[in-house]
């Protein structure tokens, strides 16, 4: 694929704002797990890896190479009828209404919310070809915190938060959160428009948990944004657009869409990415199979599908973010070689690192403290 053609990262159009405001209703979510022993046991049940109809699909926009979904639908001979969502609580708008989907990419927050309240079926490992790249060599995803035993999910992605940042103006930085107070970038800086990233930037600093609910964390985290915001120009998730276009100097950024501008710059060695020494948020998008999907058979067969490794590959230069497949790591290294800090290593993977749901309470004292953020 060209890099002309390279669509823009879904999370450049992630409105978080938005998301944010939906994200009070959300809170706690109401995934209450079924009763019915009848249901659970089906949600558990094996499913068999065959073709049962087509794939209805829901994910971001622009997240699966479009050459990558026709190889499919021809190997197969099925349709992808797609779907697309702009934010988690939007996605899980979605299933609660009623709408069905074979397939869905929760992060691994809103995993963990989906399984325990049994929205999502098992998926057996043993019955996928291509898994073992996975489990057998990021040991991390083989039980990850928010999935146990990667029960109901299979990793889709990751990635992780740094500052991206125009070395034509700004020269190097020194590979802390405080370069976002640097004095010469005073005014063209700008901070992702996302709640848990903004407060787990100040946490980091700190020392914290990245996703503390705790008053006294809190209202340190929020005294010491307020000397940040007025140096911003704004809250925004369209990182390396602003980057590219001189909007600004320095932004937050997640690794994914840093290595995505790779395609659009004209002289890449304009710009940098790194990764603060006092810690990066890092996060993973997941397959899952919805309880009532129609079609788990096709699902689970696009699931061992997209981990071929050559699907892999041709996917992680698409989209611009690491897949965690064995064998597929030097391609990503090579995408973004002027960038190195975006590569994510099964090193960068840490519970602490992860942003967690909180209690309804804790949840409304974040959305409390990023309102105040915000509001400068």
């Amino acid at each position: 694929m060209s890099p002309e053609a390279r669509p823009l990262s879904r999370r450049s159009l992630l409105r978080s704002g938005a998301a944010a405001a939906l994200g009070l209703a959300a809170t706690g979510c109401g995934f209450v797990p079924a009763s019915d022993a009848a249901a659970k046991e089906a949600r558990e049940a094996p499913i068999d890896v065959k073709v049962d109809g087509d794939l209805v699909y829901f994910n971001w926009a622009d997240y699966v190479d479009p050459v990558v979904f026709a190889g499919f639908s021809k190997e197969y001979g099925v349709k992808v009828v797609q779907s697309n969502f702009d934010s988690m609580e939007g996605m899980t708008a979605k299933l609660n209404a009623g709408n069905r989907y074979d397939v869905i990419f929760p992060s691994a927050k809103w995993a963990q919310r989906l399984a325990a309240g049994g929205r999502l079926r098992a998926i057996d490992h043993s019955r996928l070809e291509n898994a073992g790249a996975i489990f057998e060599n990021y040991r991390y995803f083989a039980d990850p915190w928010y999935d146990k035993g990667s029960a109901h999910t299979v990793p889709f992605t990751m990635y992780k938060t740094g500052i991206g940042w125009r070395r034509d103006r700004l020269g190097d930085l020194t590979g802390s959160w405080d370069d976002l107070w640097n004095a010469r970038a005073k005014g063209r800086v700008f901070a992702l428009d996302d709640r848990d990233e903004v407060l787990g930037m100040g946490a980091l600093k700190h020392g914290l948990d990245v996703s503390t609910t705790d008053p006294d964390d809190l209202a340190l985290i929020t005294r010491t944004l307020r000397g940040l915001r007025p140096r911003l120009r704004g809250f925004s998730s369209d990182s390396y657009n602003n980057l590219l276009n001189g909007n600004a100097d320095m932004t937050m950024a997640w690794s994914g869409d840093m290595a995505s501008m790779l395609a659009q710059a004209k002289d890449p060695s304009v710009f940098g990415f790194e990764v603060a020494r006092e810690g990066a948020p890092v996060n993973s998008d997941c397959y899952a199979i919805p309880a009532d999907a129609r079609h788990p058979g096709t699902a689970m067969l696009f699931i061992d599908y997209m981990l071929r490794p050559e699907n892999v590959k041709r996917n992680i230069e698409y989209i611009g973010y690491p897949m965690p497949v064995r064998g597929t790591e030097d391609t990503y290294r090579a995408l973004v070689e002027p960038f190195p800090q975006c590569v994510v290593s099964a090193d960068d993977l840490k519970d602490d690192r992860f942003f967690r749901g909180g209690t309804p309470q804790g949840e409304r004292a974040r959305d409390a403290a990023w309102t105040d953020v915000k509001a400068g």
